[in-house]
Protein backbone atom coordinates (compact mmCIF):
# COMPACT_ATOMS: atom_id res chain seq x y z
CA UNK A 1 0.00 0.00 0.00
CA UNK A 2 1.29 3.52 -1.10
CA UNK A 3 0.04 6.85 0.42
CA UNK A 4 0.69 9.72 -1.18
CA UNK A 5 0.66 13.26 1.06
CA UNK A 6 0.99 16.29 -0.92
CA UNK A 7 3.73 19.13 -0.12
CA UNK A 8 0.47 21.90 0.06
CA UNK A 9 -1.38 19.62 2.71
CA UNK A 10 1.43 19.95 5.23
CA UNK A 11 1.44 22.56 8.09
CA UNK A 12 2.80 25.74 7.28
CA UNK A 13 4.42 28.42 10.15
CA UNK A 14 6.04 31.81 8.81
CA UNK A 15 7.77 33.40 11.62
CA UNK A 16 9.22 36.06 8.94
CA UNK A 17 13.16 34.94 9.82
CA UNK A 18 11.95 31.26 9.40
CA UNK A 19 9.48 29.75 7.02
CA UNK A 20 8.78 25.92 7.93
CA UNK A 21 7.00 22.72 6.19
CA UNK A 22 5.75 20.26 8.66
CA UNK A 23 5.14 16.81 7.45
CA UNK A 24 3.65 15.98 11.17
CA UNK A 25 1.88 17.47 13.91
CA UNK A 26 4.10 20.26 15.46
CA UNK A 27 3.96 23.41 17.71
CA UNK A 28 1.05 25.09 16.70
CA UNK A 29 -0.03 22.64 13.69
CA UNK A 30 -2.16 19.56 14.95
CA UNK A 31 -3.13 17.05 12.70
CA UNK A 32 -4.53 13.49 14.51
CA UNK A 33 -4.43 11.89 10.80
CA UNK A 34 -0.46 13.18 10.95
CA UNK A 35 1.14 12.41 14.38
CA UNK A 36 4.20 10.40 13.37
CA UNK A 37 5.00 7.18 10.67
CA UNK A 38 6.15 4.58 12.97
CA UNK A 39 9.00 6.31 15.36
CA UNK A 40 9.34 9.08 12.99
CA UNK A 41 8.08 11.76 14.64
CA UNK A 42 9.16 14.78 12.71
CA UNK A 43 10.43 16.21 8.92
CA UNK A 44 10.57 19.96 9.12
CA UNK A 45 11.22 21.69 5.88
CA UNK A 46 12.79 25.03 7.41
CA UNK A 47 14.36 28.16 5.28
CA UNK A 48 16.00 30.37 7.78
CA UNK A 49 17.22 33.79 6.94
CA UNK A 50 20.76 35.39 6.80
CA UNK A 51 21.98 35.75 10.29
CA UNK A 52 19.20 34.26 12.21
CA UNK A 53 18.57 31.30 14.26
CA UNK A 54 17.51 29.18 17.31
CA UNK A 55 18.37 30.58 20.13
CA UNK A 56 19.99 27.98 22.92
CA UNK A 57 16.62 25.75 23.90
CA UNK A 58 16.81 22.12 24.94
CA UNK A 59 15.40 18.56 23.74
CA UNK A 60 14.92 15.29 25.55
CA UNK A 61 14.27 11.62 24.41
CA UNK A 62 14.83 12.00 21.06
CA UNK A 63 16.71 11.37 18.07
CA UNK A 64 17.68 14.40 16.22
CA UNK A 65 18.56 14.39 12.42
CA UNK A 66 19.59 17.65 10.28
CA UNK A 67 20.28 17.50 6.76
CA UNK A 68 21.41 20.48 5.17
CA UNK A 69 20.16 21.24 1.18
CA UNK A 70 21.48 24.67 0.81
CA UNK A 71 23.37 27.57 2.81
CA UNK A 72 24.72 26.22 6.24
CA UNK A 73 24.32 25.98 10.19
CA UNK A 74 26.24 26.68 12.78
CA UNK A 75 25.72 24.37 15.71
CA UNK A 76 26.60 24.74 19.51
CA UNK A 77 25.67 22.50 22.52
CA UNK A 78 26.18 21.95 25.95
CA UNK A 79 27.95 18.71 25.31
CA UNK A 80 30.91 21.20 24.21
CA UNK A 81 30.45 20.61 20.22
CA UNK A 82 30.68 23.32 18.44
CA UNK A 83 30.37 23.46 14.08
CA UNK A 84 29.03 24.42 10.99
CA UNK A 85 26.94 21.66 8.94
CA UNK A 86 26.26 22.34 5.17
CA UNK A 87 25.47 20.90 2.18
CA UNK A 88 26.47 16.69 2.28
CA UNK A 89 26.66 17.12 6.25
CA UNK A 90 24.58 14.50 8.15
CA UNK A 91 24.12 15.64 12.04
CA UNK A 92 22.70 13.16 14.68
CA UNK A 93 22.27 14.66 18.10
CA UNK A 94 20.57 12.14 20.99
CA UNK A 95 18.88 14.14 23.72
CA UNK A 96 18.54 11.70 26.18
CA UNK A 97 18.36 12.62 29.56
CA UNK A 98 18.61 16.55 28.20
CA UNK A 99 20.81 18.62 26.14
CA UNK A 100 20.89 22.39 25.31
CA UNK A 101 21.92 23.74 21.70
CA UNK A 102 21.71 26.48 19.61
CA UNK A 103 21.53 26.89 15.74
CA UNK A 104 22.29 29.92 13.68
CA UNK A 105 22.64 31.41 9.92
CA UNK A 106 26.41 33.22 9.84
CA UNK A 107 25.87 33.44 6.41
CA UNK A 108 24.52 35.84 3.83
CA UNK A 109 22.21 34.20 2.28
CA UNK A 110 19.14 31.60 2.88
CA UNK A 111 19.87 28.47 4.79
CA UNK A 112 17.27 25.38 3.81
CA UNK A 113 17.26 22.74 5.61
CA UNK A 114 15.87 19.69 6.90
CA UNK A 115 15.16 18.49 10.64
CA UNK A 116 14.23 15.24 11.64
CA UNK A 117 12.83 13.99 15.13
CA UNK A 118 12.97 9.80 15.49
CA UNK A 119 11.72 8.70 18.45
CA UNK A 120 14.51 6.70 20.28
CA UNK A 121 14.13 3.06 21.35
CA UNK A 122 14.47 3.46 24.85
CA UNK A 123 14.37 6.58 27.31
CA UNK A 124 17.32 8.38 29.16
CA UNK A 125 20.36 7.64 27.02
CA UNK A 126 23.25 9.28 28.16
CA UNK A 127 23.68 12.46 25.30
CA UNK A 128 25.24 12.08 21.96
CA UNK A 129 26.59 14.17 18.86
CA UNK A 130 28.14 13.12 15.60
CA UNK A 131 28.29 13.86 12.01
CA UNK A 132 29.63 12.42 8.97
CA UNK A 133 29.83 14.50 5.42
CA UNK A 134 28.64 12.02 2.09
CA UNK A 135 29.82 13.72 -0.87
CA UNK A 136 26.98 14.06 -4.00
CA UNK A 137 29.08 11.37 -6.10
CA UNK A 138 28.40 9.06 -3.26
CA UNK A 139 24.71 9.56 -3.51
CA UNK A 140 24.54 10.03 -6.96
CA UNK A 141 21.85 7.10 -8.79
CA UNK A 142 21.71 5.11 -5.40
CA UNK A 143 20.33 5.36 -2.10
CA UNK A 144 23.09 5.67 0.07
CA UNK A 145 22.57 4.81 4.10
CA UNK A 146 23.14 7.84 6.44
CA UNK A 147 22.19 7.02 9.11
CA UNK A 148 21.45 3.45 11.29
CA UNK A 149 21.27 1.79 14.36
CA UNK A 150 24.87 0.59 14.01
CA UNK A 151 27.21 3.11 12.07
CA UNK A 152 27.15 0.64 8.98
CA UNK A 153 28.74 1.89 6.17
CA UNK A 154 29.95 5.14 7.83
CA UNK A 155 26.26 6.39 8.69
CA UNK A 156 25.72 8.46 11.49
CA UNK A 157 24.44 5.90 14.83
CA UNK A 158 20.68 6.39 16.12
CA UNK A 159 19.30 4.74 19.41
CA UNK A 160 16.47 3.30 16.90
CA UNK A 161 15.63 0.14 14.84
CA UNK A 162 15.50 2.60 11.71
CA UNK A 163 17.57 3.89 8.63
CA UNK A 164 17.89 6.90 6.61
CA UNK A 165 19.17 6.30 3.30
CA UNK A 166 19.83 9.50 0.69
CA UNK A 167 19.86 9.26 -3.34
CA UNK A 168 20.29 11.89 -6.02
CA UNK A 169 18.47 11.18 -9.40
CA UNK A 170 18.23 12.21 -12.84
CA UNK A 171 17.66 10.36 -16.08
CA UNK A 172 17.55 6.94 -16.48
CA UNK A 173 19.24 6.94 -12.91
CA UNK A 174 17.27 4.09 -10.73
CA UNK A 175 17.48 2.45 -7.61
CA UNK A 176 15.57 -0.12 -4.93
CA UNK A 177 15.34 -0.93 -1.66
CA UNK A 178 14.17 -4.15 -0.01
CA UNK A 179 11.70 -3.82 2.67
CA UNK A 180 11.09 -6.78 5.31
CA UNK A 181 8.23 -8.31 6.86
CA UNK A 182 6.62 -6.05 9.01
CA UNK A 183 8.80 -2.49 8.55
CA UNK A 184 7.43 0.16 6.61
CA UNK A 185 8.92 2.39 4.33
CA UNK A 186 8.63 6.85 4.00
CA UNK A 187 9.71 8.43 1.24
CA UNK A 188 10.36 12.36 1.43
CA UNK A 189 11.61 14.29 -1.83
CA UNK A 190 13.32 17.05 -0.80
CA UNK A 191 13.70 18.23 -4.04
CA UNK A 192 13.04 18.15 -8.14
CA UNK A 193 10.30 15.60 -9.17
CA UNK A 194 10.93 11.26 -9.04
CA UNK A 195 8.33 8.55 -9.16
CA UNK A 196 8.35 6.32 -6.29
CA UNK A 197 6.59 2.54 -7.25
CA UNK A 198 4.83 3.78 -10.15
CA UNK A 199 3.68 7.31 -8.38
CA UNK A 200 5.00 10.39 -9.15
CA UNK A 201 5.96 12.75 -6.86
CA UNK A 202 7.10 17.03 -6.71
CA UNK A 203 9.22 18.54 -4.08
CA UNK A 204 7.83 18.19 -0.57
CA UNK A 205 5.67 15.65 -1.56
CA UNK A 206 6.13 12.58 0.69
CA UNK A 207 5.24 8.46 0.30
CA UNK A 208 3.84 6.02 2.89
CA UNK A 209 4.48 2.74 2.36
CA UNK A 210 3.22 -0.36 4.02
CA UNK A 211 3.31 -4.12 3.10
CA UNK A 212 5.99 -3.19 0.18
CA UNK A 213 8.59 -5.77 -0.59
CA UNK A 214 10.79 -2.89 -2.03
CA UNK A 215 11.19 0.81 -2.55
CA UNK A 216 11.96 1.99 -6.14
CA UNK A 217 12.38 4.99 -7.35
CA UNK A 218 13.22 6.30 -11.25
CA UNK A 219 12.49 8.87 -13.68
CA UNK A 220 14.26 11.59 -11.55
CA UNK A 221 14.47 15.43 -12.65
CA UNK A 222 16.90 17.24 -10.04
CA UNK A 223 15.44 14.95 -7.89
CA UNK A 224 17.44 14.76 -4.08
CA UNK A 225 14.99 12.14 -1.77
CA UNK A 226 15.18 10.86 1.88
CA UNK A 227 14.06 7.42 2.22
CA UNK A 228 13.37 5.61 5.86
CA UNK A 229 13.53 2.15 6.62
CA UNK A 230 11.16 1.64 9.77
CA UNK A 231 9.98 -0.56 12.46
Amino acid sequence: MIEIRKSAERGYADHGWLQSYHSFSFADYYDPAHMHFGPLRVINDDRIAAHQGFGTHGHRDMEIITYVLDGELAHKDSMGNGSVIRPGDVQRMSAGTGVQHSEFNHAGGSTHLLQIWIVPDRQGVTPGYEEAHFDDADKRGRLRLVASPDGAEGSVRMHQDARLYVGLFDGAEQASLPIAAGRRAYVHLARGALTVNGQALQAGDAAKLTDVAQVEVSGGKGAEVLVFDLP
